[in-house]
């Protein structure tokens, strides 16, 4: 563990790519209506651009504790920009050839530089400064990510001067080169940034006061002996699952709603989920602890999932904020609960909550599914049992120790 010192300006650096996490996924916000509109397609085939994001979460979360283990921290997210900028050409290619397949193929690059640079900047965060005390810097971190999801659905709106509904493929091209420009000049940032390496209690296998720094994990051979790691797993695969399904389709289903102006209804979840960082940088740990703003958290998201699907149509839309602000602190929490204890598997342990942010890949591609077949509203019928599992966990799950 570090001393404890202040961290301002490494979390000042962070809170950059942080932003800049929240930028990349908030473009889909946009791209599942254009897409719709422009190329006919279905809003399960639609909802498969975010799939294709979340889908290299599963693939790269390992190579990319890999990476992190070679080269650090530090160049691994300026790595991640490169991949970014990359994934916006592709996304200008696409829109030229008018090709659904290429733009699953940017998505996939993009959601490939977006699991590098979460398995950089998340652990990081977590250890940067005392572990009781993880859930607050997450907060933090998370305002920088939320506020930045509607920023592309506005900024595109605003740089073409159209609304949602009259934008086509063939307009993308202007906003993602300036995006490109923006990515490249980001992990230049990242590579120059004055951020110290850093290491878990008892992560560096060769420290003679290993067992005394996290006894629990000195007595493991594998990071599958995690009992509490593996059922965060688990939870954190539905918890992005459900969270991209309140920031992902809020556009998408006030344009079904035909409310004017729905880049505007982007705004809805993030505001919950700043609130609910907020109150998590002023209550943790001192008030609360992560665990207690976990539960909190799980009962307010199933209040929130229920008046959502129970409520008339037009009034519905507006308490997917309630359900984003249950999903604000279950990020903050989760990591640092599972990776409790992780010693020297802590770079493999986030590996594996890297990899179950595919989550997003499949709840949202479920959501289109159940869309077209019972509509929007009863479609976030799935988020319920989602949050009920992380109800479950934040009571019991991660005490299990084995």
């Amino acid at each position: 563990m570090q001393p404890t010192k202040s961290f301002a300006i490494p979390l000042s650096f962070i809170g950059i790519m942080f932003f800049s996490l929240g930028f990349a996924l908030g473009i889909n916000s946009l791209l599942v209506p254009v897409l719709q509109g422009s190329l006919g397609i279905s809003n399960a085939a639609s909802y498969l651009i975010i799939a294709a994001t979340f889908i290299p979460f599963l693939i790269f979360g390992y190579p990319a504790g890999l990476t992190i283990k070679a080269i650090g921290y530090k160049k691994t997210m300026s790595l991640s920009f490169v991949i970014f900028a990359a994934a916006f050409y592709l996304f200008i290619l696409s829109a030229d050839e008018k090709s659904f397949p290429l733009f699953l193929l940017a998505s996939f690059v993009s959601g490939a530089a977006n699991a590098y640079l979460q398995a950089s900047v998340n652990p990081y965060i977590t250890i940067l400064g005392p572990l009781d005390s993880a859930a607050k810097r997450i907060s933090m971190m998370g305002i920088c990510n939320k506020l930045a999801w509607p920023i592309p659905s506005m900024f595109i709106v605003w740089l073409l001067s159209k609304d949602v509904h009259l934008i086509g493929i063939e307009d993308l091209s202007k906003p993602f080169w300036i995006i490109i420009v923006a990515f490249l000049a980001l992990g230049v940032l990242a590579f120059l940034a004055p951020l110290p390496e850093v290491k878990a209690a008892g992560e560096d296998e060769s420290e003679e006061e290993e067992s005394a720094a996290c006894a629990y994990a000195a007595t493991k051979t594998s990071v599958f002996q995690f009992t509490h790691l593996l059922l965060g797993c688990l939870a954190l695969f539905l918890y992005v699952g459900v969270e991209t399904v309140s920031l992902g389709t809020l556009v998408d289903y006030a344009n079904s709603l035909g409310l004017p102006g729905a880049a505007n209804y982007a705004w809805i979840a993030p505001i919950g989920i700043v609130i609910g960082y907020i109150c998590g940088i002023i209550l943790i740990p001192k008030y609360i602890s992560q665990a207690v703003a976990l539960k909190l958290c799980s009962f307010l998201a199933i209040a929130g999932a229920l008046l959502v699907v129970l409520t008339p149509a037009e009034i519905s839309i507006y308490f997917i904020s309630l359900m984003a602000l249950g999903c604000s602190l279950m990020w903050p929490a989760l990591w640092p609960l599972a990776m409790a204890d992780l010693g020297k598997f802590t770079k493999s342990g986030s590996s594996l909550l890297i990899m179950a942010m595919f989550g997003g890949a499949v709840l949202p591609t479920l959501y289109g599914s159940l869309k077209d077949a019972v509509g929007a509203q009863q479609a976030y019928w799935l988020c319920l049992p989602c949050f009920l599992y992380i109800l479950y966990y934040s009571i019991h799950g991660y005490k299990i120790r084995s």
